[in-house]
């Protein structure tokens, strides 16, 4: 079983949904990954936090086996954001954004970290995302990033150097579309793939994922739930839960089930405010919406 080095953010988030309001709790993409994937491989972090940021949250990521000696605390507060959705959860204000001490993160891998199995870039500048790749004393198996439209208009120079370096790449379909500047679904895929990631995952939210590599197209519906209380950080799940089985089940890890495993827990995740539908859950429960999801499209 390989190590999953997670670098992104760990921060505060204050959420309002049709289920009620929750204010600073724990959020950020290393935070959501993490806890999706320690059931299945051992996890490492590297972010930044503020004096402000209560020992309990490490504690909670360590209750969980995640190393979290790659999490700097900076003089200063903590990386916040603040969101409001909608009531068919369609789209989502942004409140308020303090970056704080995350405006001047700069990665730095503790030595154990320089040698992990898998690494997940998570949505950080592209400039930073190189140079995490750059401190990897031996390349991963496999390197996996997230990136975001900010980047792909902004950055763009830069986010075509990490696309060259991956091996996979998980965005939404807009993201695909505007990375390609193709309109179809399949021809966006093939046009990013031949950026560098051999291997792509575009996320459709509750209506789904695709995979696709080198030689195939594959698809997981999204989980029919009764009813969603928080979808921040989903699309993080998603990727930790993903490269948790990958580095569970080493090179002849199946991506199709990896799809259908990071489907299953990031479905358990929306139905919590923040991390609350993760902290507690258990391989039995996974594994028995894993089984739901394979009845549900069995012919």
């Amino acid at each position: 079983m390989g190590e999953v080095l997670v670098v992104g953010s760990v921060a505060f988030d204050t959420i309002e949904t049709r289920a009620g309001r929750r204010e600073e709790i724990l959020g950020g993409s290393a935070s959501f990954a993490s806890l999706a994937g320690a059931l299945q491989a051992p996890f490492r972090i590297v972010a930044v936090v503020g004096e402000d940021f209560p020992q309990e949250h490490i504690d909670l990521l360590r209750g969980r086996g995640i190393d979290t000696a790659g999490i700097e605390r900076k003089p200063g507060r903590t990386f916040r954001w603040s969101g409001r959705y909608a009531n068919d959860f369609s789209t989502r204000e942004t409140l308020d954004t303090q970056l704080n001490v995350f405006e001047q993160f700069d990665p730095k891998l503790p030595e154990a970290f320089r040698r992990s199995d898998v690494l997940l870039l998570g949505n950080i500048v592209p400039e930073l995302q190189l140079r995490v790749l750059d401190q990897m004393i031996e390349r991963p198996r496999l390197v996996a990033a997230d990136t975001m439209n900010f980047w792909i208009t902004g950055r763009r120079d830069a986010l075509l150097r990490v696309l060259e370096r991956i091996d996979l790449l998980l965005i939404n379909d807009e993201e695909a579309f505007q990375l390609s500047g193709e309109k179809s679904l399949v021809r966006a895929a093939r046009a990013v793939q031949a950026l560098g990631p051999r291997k792509l995952v575009i996320k459709r939210g509750e209506h789904g994922a695709f995979l696709f590599d080198e030689l195939e197209l594959f698809y997981c519906p999204g989980f029919p739930l009764d009813d969603v209380i928080d979808p921040t950080g989903a699309g993080d799940s998603f990727a930790g839960a993903l490269l948790g089985w990958i580095a569970h089940h080493g090179p002849d890890a199946s991506l199709r089930r990896a799809l259908v495993r990071a489907t299953a827990v990031a479905s358990f995740g929306v139905q919590g405010f923040g991390v609350e539908g993760l902290r507690d859950l258990r391989e039995e429960n996974v594994v028995e919406r894993m089984e739901a999801l394979r009845r549900l499209v069995a012919i």
